[in-house]
């Protein structure tokens, strides 16, 4: 490991020790893990034998081989939205993920002083991420973490959303310029909005941060 790699490690640390203090002031939980293995064990310790658990889309908890996990768990029920062929089906299974006992996500961005920051398209991991499953997981590494809550939402508009954009074949500003065009058009994939400043529930929200760079 370089010097320069040595002193990434430390000061993501210091980074991860300050996001998880503010996290506890508002009523969330914060882990660090230095590598993505460690983050998917951690991850994964919060199935329980006979729970049912459902995802939003995520690179990050796909990285972390949390999907394929859960679809070969024969001791969880797990709500595949991947599974749906048709739209219909797949709204269908959207839904039913909010009776899920565990729901798994990222976020597009968070900040130093503990906000979560995510935009979505049809605001089905942002509802479940408010209100439904009994507790939220959360996989986000060190690089989406910004200093104040503008800076995530720049994060999230011209880092997160373009790639994604391309990633889905969305005909869009960003897509095609590498930068959000604040567009109103039907491939846009920045409907709504959701600032997660606090957790009613301190026992329902686990924001696991991740000392590598994954995700978007």
């Amino acid at each position: 490991m370089t010097n320069a790699e040595i002193t990434k490690k430390q000061f993501y640390r210091i980074q991860a020790e300050t996001v998880i203090r503010n996290l506890k002031k508002r009523r969330m939980n914060g882990y660090y893990c230095e590598t993505k293995e460690e983050a998917a064990e951690l991850v994964k310790s919060f199935l329980k034998p006979g729970m049912s658990a459902a995802n939003g889309g995520s690179m990050t908890m796909e990285a972390l081989g949390i999907m394929q996990y859960m679809r070969e768990n024969p001791d969880i029920v797990y709500i595949d939205r991947d599974q749906a062929s048709t739209d219909a089906e797949r709204k269908e299974i959207q839904r039913k993920s909010f009776t899920a006992d565990a729901y798994f996500m990222s976020t597009n961005a968070l900040t130093l002083d503990g906000e979560l920051i995510n935009v979505d398209g049809s605001g089905n991991r942002v509802a479940a991420l408010i209100y439904g499953p009994d507790k939220v997981i959360l996989a986000a590494s060190m690089n989406k973490v910004e200093s104040t809550r503008e800076a995530a939402l720049d994060r999230v508009r011209n880092i997160a959303s373009p790639p994604n954009c391309v990633r889905l074949n969305r005909n869009t500003p960003c897509a095609k310029t590498g930068r959000c065009g604040d567009c109103l058009g039907d491939d846009s994939i920045c409907s709504q909005i959701v600032i997660t400043r606090r957790s009613m529930d301190p026992e329902r929200i686990h924001v696991v941060l991740i000392g590598e760079e994954l995700g978007f």
